[in-house]
């Protein structure tokens, strides 16, 4: 068997992880996360380099896009050429970088996200602060590796004169890490970074006295000081970042909305899409156009806003809706060391401070070495002038070149470099003014080595050169802040008015549960008659309510639990329609129903009562305002025993007396004033004693000793009671009997129990829901005034096996809040 059909085993798993392990190293460490001392990914840093070892430098004329990427390609970055153009490109849009490192000419792209022409069309060179990343890299200051093909050298970073990572932020996804580091303003930074090496023990709150926060090209307002600090401190942190806009006023008494500069990283394009799809979609009310009309004068959006629009509502709801308003997530990686970490500002700061501690250094150190040889030279030059005939002599009497520096150096001890730099020496330098300059040289050769040696050997020193030459890129390259930062994070409110076109429309609910919102057009146009309504059949309308789209309405279950549920949520079906079951829009489970609805625009300052009557007697007040919520889940109403359920809820002021009426024809009449105003999931208290077998089935709210009771039995007999005969009591007593049942073999009966009663003022057309669905209707004018203990006259003639299992009130357009049946 050949050595080519020799194989190892070998496990997959182990294959594919030390495969994978290699490659995630590689785009880790040479492809997306920039190095914390430069703050540039490897494509940018060869894009530089191969520009500036090209001669293609800010006071050069520019040169092809395509010759920059073809050299860099070529020499050092072994990928694609798109990959590299799209490395220019973002380094030569102004609304990307901070500082742009590219100076493009032609077409580069846009904020609306319009692609760069192709790289044979457009021009670049490198701007003039890229300059500083690049400066004195001939010297010796960073160390250089070789290329892909080992037929160049590359720099393995730059010496970066500022702090680039910072000032120029990056954005990077890689194998398992991602980064994203904000722009920052350069003074600020520049200051934080003097002050942290003059004193390293800085706190963070201490640095953010010099640098405040994030500054983005496009400007905006920074909110969110807390997650600065904690990005700060961590590397990781939220802040939000919100358009800069104001409400202008125009003629006609109209508003706009002006945008004049947009969140980081919003595609503008996009942005003025999403708020036209807004107008279009009518998600907000008062929206007229939406204009872009940025140009040279720089960036503007305008929406213009119809008359009497809510401008300032208006606007809260775009910057919620939209990119108005972004959140920016610091995740500040880098590379140290060769291995990516994650970083707060010091550490960024600190690890650039040694980066340039050696950079200096090792300048100071070249430098030096230059200074030293010059020296020398210069030191042998003026010694062999002071002895200037010898050495003619001496070199006359020489050989040949290679003699005459064996002989100076054999007889007057000059080095080689020394005897070499004789034997170049030109005449005109023999006169006396050249021998002064040569003495002048030496002395001021002698000065910078001195100096360099201070340098390094004084690290105070070495602070204080670096501290000189980034004051110097301050003042030559700095900037004033272009975003604003506030420390809270402003709350975004939206009325539903904005959202919302307030219109008077018909809210119906049937006894089945189904509801719908109905146009007054619809209505009218349908002959403006309740018989109309559609509904399915067996079943009828229970309540008609006219309302405003923009009111809550609140739905009360027997079970206990209550919901909100804004109008206009509720589906716009026309008056024929069915509706939807309410099921559908609020999760009321299988084994409850509804007690009651009411309407309200706002009840946060609410004055009046909520009253619960239970089927167990118990009665509950609490404040209306208590009941406020913005969830649209349940919400607990009242505290209810295991065997009983909410039987009426009603609205009040307080100053009526409460009648509760029993299944077995007790009745019980008091003040409701002796129901103290209780928490929103208190039980209640006594309203009436019942025997084991009876239940309230009927409450209502009395006054003045005016009107009847009305009394209905479950076969559909009824009688009515002048309100004067029944004496008010004290809660929680027996009552007063106010039904006689007829009892015996040869008596027709007029029911066993009582279904139903009302408060009657004035006349009440009824209608009673026997067990099998059917409908029966009269009005109370055909009950007769009786005493407590008379047995009543039939109203409904039920036909036997059926029974009536409910009786209400027709309803009628009753009018908004304030006219509303259930208050009494």
């Amino acid at each position: 068997m050949s050595t080519l059909e020799e194989f190892l085993p070998a496990f997959l798993e182990e294959i594919v992880g030390d495969r994978f392990g290699r490659y995630s190293k590689y785009i880790i460490q040479d492809r997306a996360i920039p190095d914390v001392r430069d703050g540039l990914k490897p494509v940018q840093r060869r894009i530089l380099y191969a520009m500036y070892d090209a001669g293609n430098t800010p006071d050069k004329t520019y040169r092809k896009s395509a010759k920059t990427v073809g050299d860099v390609m070529g020499n050092y970055h072994p990928h694609g050429d798109s990959s590299i153009y799209e490395g220019m490109v973002r380094m030569a849009q102004p609304w990307k970088m901070a500082h742009p490192l590219i100076d493009g000419h032609g077409n580069w792209g846009s904020q609306d996200d319009d692609p760069a022409a192709a790289m044979r069309y457009t021009e670049a060179r490198l701007s003039p602060i890229a300059l500083e990343l690049l400066r004195d890299i001939e010297k010796r200051t960073v160390q250089f590796k070789d290329n892909f093909d080992n037929t160049t050298k590359e720099p393995v970073v730059l010496p970066a004169r500022y702090p680039n990572l910072l000032v120029n932020g990056v954005s990077g996804i890689s194998s398992g890490f991602a980064t994203d580091i904000p722009t920052h303003n350069l003074r600020e930074v520049i200051n934080g970074c003097i002050a942290l090496m003059e004193n390293p023990n800085l706190e963070i709150e201490q640095i953010m006295e010099h640098i405040k926060g994030p500054d983005f090209p496009t400007g905006g307002i920074i909110m969110g000081e807390q997650g600065i600090i904690d990005a700060y401190k961590s590397g990781k942190g939220r802040i939000y970042v919100r358009s800069v806009a104001e409400i202008e006023n125009v003629r006609g008494g109209k508003q706009q909305i002006v945008i004049t500069e947009i969140p980081y990283g919003v595609v503008k394009s996009r942005l003025v899409t999403a708020m036209e799809n807004i107008r279009l979609e009518r998600k907000v009310e008062g929206i007229a156009e939406v204009r872009d009309e940025s140009g040279r004068a720089g960036l503007r959006i305008v929406v213009e806003l119809r008359k009497d629009a809510d401008a300032k509502g208006i606007l809260a709801y775009l910057l919620k809706k939209t990119d108005l308003q972004v959140t920016y997530n610091f995740n500040m990686v880098a590379i140290v060391n060769k291995t990516p970490m994650q970083l707060g500002i010091k550490d960024i700061l600190l690890a650039y401070i040694n980066h340039q501690k050696e950079v200096i250094r090792f300048r100071t150190e070249y430098e030096l070495e230059k200074a030293e040889d010059r020296a020398h030279v210069v030191e042998g030059l003026v010694k062999a002038l002071q002895i200037l005939d010898e050495v003619i002599a001496t070199i006359k009497a020489s050989k040949n070149r290679l003699d005459a520096q064996n002989n100076l150096i054999k007889q007057f001890q000059f080095t080689e470099r020394q005897a070499d730099s004789i034997l170049t020496l030109q005449l005109y330098r023999l006169t006396n003014l050249e021998i002064t300059a040569l003495e002048k040289e030496f002395k001021e050769a002698m000065k910078r080595i001195a100096y360099y040696r201070s340098i390094l050997d004084s690290e105070k020193k070495l602070i204080g050169v670096i501290r000189t030459e980034l004051l110097e890129i301050k003042d030559k390259y700095g900037i004033d802040r272009r975003s604003s930062l506030r420390s809270e994070v402003e709350e975004l409110k939206v009325n539903v008015e904005v959202l919302v076109n307030a219109e008077d429309v018909l809210l119906t609910l049937s006894e089945e549960g189904y509801v719908k919102r109905t146009s007054m057009l619809s209505f009218t146009r349908s002959g403006g008659d309740i018989t109309t309504a559609g509904v399915k059949e067996g079943d009828v309308i229970r309540k008609l309510l006219e309302v405003n789209t923009l009111d809550q309405l609140y739905i009360f279950t027997k079970k206990g639990q209550y919901f909100m549920l804004p109008v206009h949520q509720i589906p716009d079906f026309k008056w024929k329609d069915i509706g939807t079951a309410i099921v559908n829009l609020v999760a009321i489970s299988k084994d409850d129903a509804i007690a009651e609805v009411f309407v309200a625009r706002s009840i946060q300052e609410a004055t009046e009562s909520i009253v619960f009557v239970t089927k167990r007697g118990q009665v509950k007040r609490s404040e209306l305002k208590d009941y406020y919520t913005t969830r649209s889940t349940a919400i607990a109403a009242c505290r209810l025993a295991a065997d009983d359920e909410i039987i009426k809820v009603v609205l009040s002021q307080g100053d009526k007396h409460i009648m509760l009426v029993t299944k077995a024809g007790m009745s019980i009449r008091f003040e409701e004033q002796e129901v103290n105003a209780m928490g929103r999931v208190a039980a209640g208290v006594r309203g009436i004693q019942l025997k084991d077998d009876d239940e309230v089935v009927a409450a209502e709210w009395v006054a003045n000793d005016e009107g009847e009771i009305l009394l209905i039995t479950e076969i559909g007999y009824g009688k009515r009671t002048l309100l004067l005969d029944y004496p008010v009591q004290g809660r929680g007593g027996r009552g007063v009997q106010t039904f006689q049942f007829k009892e015996g073999k040869r008596v027709r009966s007029n029911g066993s129990y009582i279904v139903a009663a009302f408060y009657c003022k004035e006349k009440l057309e009824l209608t009673a829901m026997t067990n099998e669905k059917e409908g029966l209707i009269n009005s109370s004018e055909k009950a007769p005034i009786e005493d407590h203990k008379s047995v009543g006259k039939l109203l409904f003639a039920v036909e036997k096996p059926q029974f009536i299992q409910t009786v209400f009130v027709q309803p009628s357009i009753v009018g908004k809040l304030d006219d509303q049946p259930e208050r009494p």
